[in-house]
């Protein structure tokens, strides 16, 4: 089942979770690199002529292993390298940006979802769930998806805006059809970087100024735009 998400500035977004093959070859494509980066700290030590001493197993080796997940997740927006590597990433249900505390609970709640029972729990949480959600995603209101959504985000914006939808940039209307698909095109890329960038874009030709993060801002610039330009909204 898709996983529907109704954004603060009423926005529908539907997305497909994430298999929980896809998430296991994603969790088995870290370990590998857990295991590759064990191998590498080992040979560096053993070519300086010296044992691995309790600071250097815990600081070089153990530590970047055991935060791995939490800073993967905050510094690639949602995504860890196995994540990456199978386009899929953590996203609020909510519809805002994941934050540091969403991914601080679920790293938290790892050592429960995955490495009790070698993950069992996990799997079962997260085929008992329609929303695709292990312990970890529950608490943080998360869940994981496939970047490239079964609907893409033209196509929802252009069939499920209410009637009472409230405009809330209309100086947008000077947006040519061109940079809406410009847009698009980067609102589907998830990019952070992209993402500022586009707002920032925007922000400059229009004159809106908004507080909001730049992918909220960026699907309300494309929402209002729709509704302004098939309601005959000036």
């Amino acid at each position: 089942m898709p996983v529907t998400i109704r954004t603060s500035q009423n926005v529908v977004l539907e997305y497909e979770p994430a298999s929980l093959g896809e998430r296991f070859v994603a969790t088995l494509i870290d370990y590998l690199i857990f295991l590759g980066w064990v191998i590498l700290t080992a040979y560096i030590a053993s070519q300086g002529g010296r044992m691995l001493g309790n600071y250097y197993w815990f600081f070089v080796v153990l530590a970047p292993i055991l935060f791995y997940d939490l800073l993967t997740e905050w510094l690639l927006n949602g995504q860890s390298l196995g994540k990456l590597a199978m386009n899929i990433r953590v996203v609020k249900l909510d519809g805002s940006r994941p934050g540091l505390g969403d991914y601080l609970l679920r790293w938290l709640f790892r050592l429960v979802d995955t490495r009790v029972l070698n993950g069992v729990v996990a799997m079962v949480a997260v085929a008992a769930n329609d929303r695709g959600q292990r312990l970890g995603d529950v608490a943080a209101g998360t869940t994981v998806v496939k970047i490239k959504p079964a609907i893409t985000l033209d196509d929802v914006l252009h069939t499920l805006l209410p009637d009472d939808y409230r405009v809330q940039f209309p100086d947008v209307i000077v947006l040519t059809d061109r940079d809406l698909n410009s847009i698009r095109d980067t609102l589907r890329t998830g990019h952070p970087v992209l993402l500022d960038r586009a707002a920032t874009r925007v922000k400059s030709v229009t004159g809106v100024s908004s507080p909001m993060p730049a992918e909220l801002f960026l699907q309300t610039v494309v929402a209002d735009h729709q509704f302004m330009t098939t309601r005959g909204v000036q």
